[in-house]
């Protein structure tokens, strides 16, 4: 019989659903139950794409003696992170604490009926290995340990929760006019110092994209004209669109690789990564104009338009890493496999081209794709002219996802979160402008409509939506990534109801979400549920910071809306984390982008006139990188106006250059425009046959 679980949105709840657990979804049912009864909390941290939740879900919850022990020992609450990220950042933090290790998911904590976490870890086997006591031994124990220390427990936890409080920076500890660039060069720095210069990447396997890393060194030549801030950038990005954590087949990257060499990576796909990368690449093409790019940028967009796009607009959450209970199963191939699906032209070409010449390179009797050789060489190999070959290869890639069609799909989660989709929203839409696609920016502007319609009640954000039900109060992240792709969005095509709706979302940061005396934003609005602890997170993660992102994007938006209370808290938020971008600024990519902005305002242009005589305009400034302008084109009639952007019009087009608050004289071709920009130019790729390819 199914458990409460049942009845929940989230498809990693629904999953848990028929476990003989008697689980509980968080909330006043469960945590009154505890105190009913007395029973510690067992909480259980997951989301349905995670490969160790499944082990985990596999070994222990399904089996009918653990769960005995469960419940009867404990009241069992099963959270999606992806969900409610608040509880999943407090409990991680306080997993740390107790443990001084890292944390993780599954994460496995036990509470008091009070919520005050007393001892954590994340995956536990169902017997002794790896280190691990067994999963029902260990309950069996913690129990114990709670019924005779009942004391020392409510005191550990007690004292958790104190050290919870004290994290993060206390006050606006400096003033804006101590702004200065040496937390963004003692960052990049850093990442000189931790670059992988065969492999592109920052530091050992595993390894992640990290795109804050990477956004914060294409700023960086932006801004300085930094080539070897560049070049490290564009290595990474380079590898990564070569390697095996990007899917050669049909599009899109994986969360991460398991070695350096960017080849074999952990498989599932998710949202947020996505459409990171993809502004980046499209802001990497507009460097370069290097064709790996567009690659990256075309079949990622694709991808995400074919297989994470509901039918109502939003964007699907994420792709599993396994299918049929094996992780990567879906993705890998057999050189028999390949060579039943191809024709003899075409084999030799993907064989040298994919890698498939070479030992497997998955468990040692698989292949996952990758671009072992460029198709320069794989031409000269072959003694094929580079077109043709490529030609073959685009064949042979079309028959190879035909083929991977017909085989059990990894499982999808298929909420919709209001952060992730403001994401992808405005990777799409920045990617459109880039590269002139009109039906990528129909995509973001779908989603964007969708989430409008569904999530945006009474003039709050909700945070997550499935099956026609909209719940859960938004948070920081919901609130700023929203704002900034809303932002994006206005570049791309102009429209004054998103700009009504990205003033809205500005006026609520700072009515629900904004610390008025010590500056920055809490994780959570003030009306929140009561928990433990209330974060206030300046670094970015997996996700960028919402701190950092509501600092750029209101700032930006003050100097369009003409509202100075939206650029006054800005300032307050990047004075909050000062002291640490000023002691260790590594991790905080999103607010050294704030930080960059308020050291030299961002430029904005307005350009006015005839609609349909934008074309050359906007094929100077979308596809050029200058991130940190905000380029707006409003046609003749729009109406009505803030003040910065009511220009005088004619049915002439006309570009009003501002730097700051103050606006040169209105310039009337793109010729002027340019000479005004001083637009550099396209810079070339690091060279692409370097050995070191993915194997």
């Amino acid at each position: 019989m199914p458990n409460r679980l049942a009845h929940e949105t989230s498809p990693y709840l629904q999953q848990h659903a028929d476990n003989p657990v008697d689980w509980y979804p968080w909330g006043e049912e469960a945590l009154a139950e505890a105190k009913r009864t007395g029973k510690p909390i067992l909480l259980s941290v997951g989301y349905s794409a995670c490969h160790w939740c499944h082990v985990m879900a596999h070994e222990s919850f399904e089996d009918e003696a653990t769960a005995g022990v469960m419940n009867d020992l404990y009241v069992n609450i099963k959270v999606d992170r992806e969900e409610r990220p608040d509880i999943d950042q407090i409990y991680q933090a306080a997993q740390a604490l107790l443990t001084q290790r890292n944390g993780g998911w599954p994460l496995t904590m036990f509470l008091t009926p009070d919520q005050l976490p007393f001892f954590g870890g994340t995956y536990f086997p169902p017997a002794a290995r790896y280190g691990l006591p067994g999963f029902a031994e260990l309950l069996r124990r913690v129990r114990e340990f709670y019924d005779n220390n009942g004391d020392e427990v409510r005191e550990q936890g007690s004292q958790v929760a104190q050290a919870l409080a004290r994290t993060g920076p206390r006050g606006m500890t400096a003033h804006p006019s101590q702004f200065s660039r040496e937390p963004l060069d003692d960052a990049a720095n850093f990442l000189a110092r931790s670059f992988d210069a065969k492999h592109g990447g920052f530091g050992a396997a595993p390894k992640f994209p990290h795109p804050d890393s990477i956004e914060l060194l294409l700023r960086r030549y932006a801004a300085t004209r930094d080539r070897p801030a560049l070049d490290m950038a564009l290595l990474t990005l380079r590898r990564m669109a070569e390697g095996g954590i990007y899917d050669q087949v049909g599009g899109g990257f994986a969360r991460y690789s398991v070695d350096a060499r960017w080849a074999i990576p952990h498989f599932e796909k998710m949202l947020y990564d996505n459409g990171w990368l993809l502004r980046l690449y499209a802001d990497a093409w507009t460097i370069t104009r290097d064709p790996l790019f567009e690659k990256a940028c075309v079949e990622t967009a694709e991808w995400t338009m074919r297989e994470m796009q509901s039918p109502e607009g939003g964007y699907y959450s994420s792709l599993d890493a396994d299918s049929e209970n094996e992780e990567g199963k879906f993705y890998v191939w057999t050189q028999e496999e390949v060579r039943a699906l191809l024709s003899a032209d075409e084999l030799p070409v993907a064989s040298l081209a994919l890698g498939l010449d070479q030992p497997a390179n998955f468990e040692g009797h698989a292949w996952h794709l990758v671009m072992a050789h460029p198709m320069a060489e794989v031409a000269r190999l072959l003694e094929v002219p580079e077109g043709t070959a490529e030609v073959l290869l685009d064949s042979a890639r079309h028959k190879l996802r035909a083929a991977r069609e017909m085989r059990i799909r990894p499982g999808r989660d298929e909420k919709v979160l209001t952060s992730w989709n403001a994401l992808m929203i405005a990777g799409m839409a920045r990617a459109a402008r880039a590269l002139g696609r009109k039906e990528w920016l129909d995509s973001a502007r779908l989603a964007l409509g969708f989430i409008r319609a569904s999530l945006w009640k009474d003039g709050r954000l909700l945070a997550t939506y499935k099956d026609g039900r909209a719940h859960l109060a938004a948070y920081l992240d919901d609130h700023a990534y929203l704002l900034a792709a809303l932002l994006e969005c206005l570049q791309a095509r102009f429209e004054p109801g998103d700009l009504e709706w990205a003033t809205e979302l500005g006026d609520t940061l700072l009515d629900h979400f904004l610390d008025r005396e010590a500056g920055g934003f809490f994780f959570t609005a003030h009306d929140h549920e009561h928990l433990i602890h209330r974060p206030k997170p300046g670094a970015d993660h997996a996700t960028p910071s919402g701190n950092g992102i509501a600092a750029l994007a209101l700032h930006r938006l003050a100097f369009i809306s003409g509202e100075t209370r939206f650029s006054d808290a800005a300032a307050a938020a990047v004075a909050h984390f000062w002291p640490q971008m000023e002691g260790q600024p590594m991790g905080f990519g999103s607010l050294l982008a704030a930080l960059e902005e308020q050291i030299e305002p961002p430029r904005t242009l307005i350009v006015t006139g005839a609609q349909d005589a934008f074309t050359p305009w906007r094929e100077l400034l979308d596809r050029a990188y200058m991130p940190a302008t905000i380029a707006l084109f409003i046609p003749m009639g729009t109406a009505p106006l803030p003040p910065p952007l009511a220009k005088p019009v004619t049915d002439k087009v006309n570009a009003w250059l501002c730097e700051g608050v103050t606006c040169l004289p209105p310039l009337d071709s793109p010729e002027k425009l340019r000479e005004s920009l001083d637009l550099p130019t396209i810079a070339p790729s690091p060279i692409t046959n370097t050995p070191g390819a993915p194997q």
